[in-house]
């Protein structure tokens, strides 16, 4: 017999087009370079459109941006998003420098587009990402790269330097008070004056933050019109500019790849011209601004009179990382609890420094033994300790202004804490949280925290959250005393006590303020909550909360019932055979 079968006609199956973009980048902001970012932009998008085996995927440009990183380049971090992303296949751009001039950055970047199946094309060094020697040339390049990069910033420095040796700054820097006309700073008489109030106010004793305050209140805005900050004021105080006078080189940049810059210490040489424009501030008036800022840098927060400081402020050292210690006070009952903490540890955590805190009472109890006084004496104090140096194990080094040292080992009371819970500490801080109204922490709990109370036994109602089989998250409300003290069982859900508050008060929804303003309590017991109303009425709600959870399924239903009966069939095949066994027992003891 013929076998017949019918071929099917074949679509020709079409292949997916690339989806290409291109990147360009020039450096700098010039008529001439934004022409030329202009024609890449141009040929690329013009290049890719007539390809028929491309999609055109757009054309990302960064303008007046360095090569050297990629952290300000808007538009080519948002190219590698859209790589991430899925929308782009292939990359084209001009050159090794245009993409990067950072070695680190272009390999980094090349390989993670590989990874993401991304392939980048440099034209001029006819360069594939995804080729086997693509890497191995890129390497090379981009060093090249990097070298011109760095070759290039030491020609600007060589020339920088080269214009500060003649007097020639580098370039019309902004400066708050002086405005630039021609090649000349001339002073601005408004801003002037807030100058030389800033340095009459240091010199008056007054702290840069109580003279941002001073100018915050005077309206004065900054040179770029925005709030003048004490980070201002401090380097108005620092800057010699406004003594007439031009100081080049007071920072260098660390290389031309991070561009990080530093303050010039000595490590490059600075260059000083005198006379360059008309001054401010005197010259003496800004010697003794600076011996002033010494003086309180050395004395620390003792120099500035509106911070509360002891005796022993600025005389703590750390031994680990020779920071200062700070004075930290908590409040107590009746009093107030004061230790001492390393500003390192403060502000850099205990990976950094994890020297030990010292107790207020334990400082003092050391300076006694040591100075051999019945009582501290924060004079005697001052005169005879020049500072000390806090050791592990509790170890003090009092270093003395005759230049002796005294060593002494603190002892550390482990129960201090427990001790100063006294019972009638304890029953004033357990009345202080009783009720909703007195609670200090109640923002911290949730809106019936000392709020619910237990008809039965007086004590408040706790909240515990439990998950539902069908995972939702449920707050339960229960009386906290143990069953042997109190026989009250009745619960209640959270959703139903605020339903029964939105009853009583005829609110819409519930409001936590205004059950605050009209309740001062609620207690419960047999299901029922009594409102105490803070006029002095009561009002009573009955509920019933019933266990929810998902219905059961035809199958569960089936399952239970079976397993039900097999349990029955169990006892019952049981309870039989216990039977049989005593009949059995029975006719075997009539035969003896």
């Amino acid at each position: 017999m013929k076998s017949v079968e019918k071929i099917e006609k074949k679509l020709p199956v079409l292949k997916r087009r690339k989806r290409v973009a291109a990147y360009a980048r020039v450096s700098m902001e010039t008529e001439r370079l934004r022409h030329s970012l202009s024609a890449q932009i141009s040929y690329y998008s013009s290049y890719i459109q007539k390809n028929p085996e491309w999609e055109y995927a757009g054309v990302y440009a960064d303008s007046g941006i360095s090569g050297t990183g990629t952290k300000n380049r808007t538009e080519f971090n948002r190219m590698i998003a859209d790589c991430e992303a899925g929308k782009i296949d292939m990359i084209l751009t001009k050159s090794i420098q245009r993409f990067a001039r950072n070695t680190v950055d272009l390999l980094e970047t090349v390989r993670h587009l590989k990874d993401i199946g991304v392939e980048v094309r440099f034209e001029k060094e006819n360069i594939n990402s995804m080729s086997g020697d693509g890497e191995l040339m890129m390497s090379i390049l981009a060093s090249f790269a990097q070298e011109e990069s760095r070759s290039i910033s030491e020609n600007v420095k060589w020339g920088t330097v080269k214009r500060f040796k003649q007097g020639i700054p580098n370039g019309r820097f902004q400066i708050y008070g002086y405005r630039w006309e021609g090649d000349h700073l001339v002073p601005q008489p408004d801003e002037a004056k807030i100058v030389r109030l800033i340095y009459d106010n240091f010199l008056n004793g007054l702290s840069a933050e109580a003279t941002e305050k001073q100018l915050d209140e005077m309206g004065v805005k900054s040179y770029k019109g925005i709030h003048f900050s004490n980070a201002s004021i401090r380097n108005i105080l620092t800057n010699i500019t406004y003594t007439g006078n031009l100081l080049f080189q007071k920072e260098y940049a660390v290389d031309p790849i991070s561009k990080k810059k530093r303050k010039n210490r000595g490590e490059l040489p600075q260059y000083w011209v005198q006379d360059t424009h008309e001054a401010i501030i005197s010259m003496e008036t800004y010697q003794k601004v600076q011996d002033e800022i010494a003086r309180r840098r050395k004395l620390g927060a003792v120099a500035n009179p509106h911070i509360p400081t002891s005796c022993f402020t600025s005389k703590l050292k750390c031994s680990h990382c020779g920071m200062s210690y700070r004075r930290h006070a908590y409040k107590r009952m009746n009093d107030t609890a004061v230790t001492w903490a390393c500003r390192g540890k403060d502000d850099k955590g205990v990976k950094f420094c994890n020297a030990r805190n010292v107790p207020d009472e334990a400082l003092i109890e050391s300076c006694c033994k040591v100075l051999g006084l019945n009582e501290f004496d924060e004079d005697i104090f001052l005169e005879r300790v020049e500072h000390i140096t806090v050791c592990p194990e509790n170890l003090l080094i009092f270093h003395m202004t005759d230049s002796s040292e005294i060593s002494y080992t603190w002892q550390f009371k482990s129960t201090a804490k427990s001790d100063s819970w006294t019972p009638e500490r304890r029953k004033s801080w357990g009345e202080l949280h009783k009720n909703k109204d007195t609670n200090p922490n109640q923002l911290h709990f949730y809106e019936f925290t000392g709020f619910i109370k237990c008809s039965c036994c007086g004590a408040n109602y706790r909240s515990l959250n439990r998950k539902m089989s069908n995972g939702v998250m449920s707050r339960h409300w229960y009386c906290t005393s143990p069953r042997t003290k109190c026989g009250n069982r009745s619960s209640i859900k959270d959703e139903t006590m605020k339903r029964l508050v939105t009853e009583v008060l005829m609110l819409s929804e519930f409001d936590e303020a205004k059950m605050d303003a009209a309740i001062e309590r609620a207690t419960i017991l047999d299901h029922t909550v009594t409102f105490h109303f803070r006029d002095g009425h009561t009002e009573s709600k009955e509920y019933l909360d019933r266990r929810t959870g998902i219905p059961w399924t035809e199958e569960r239903k089936l399952n239970q019932s079976k397993a039900i009966r097999e349990r029955r069939r169990w006892k019952e095949d049981g309870e039989n055979s216990n039977n049989n066994s005593g009949d059995a027992e029975q006719v075997h003891g009539s035969a003896d």
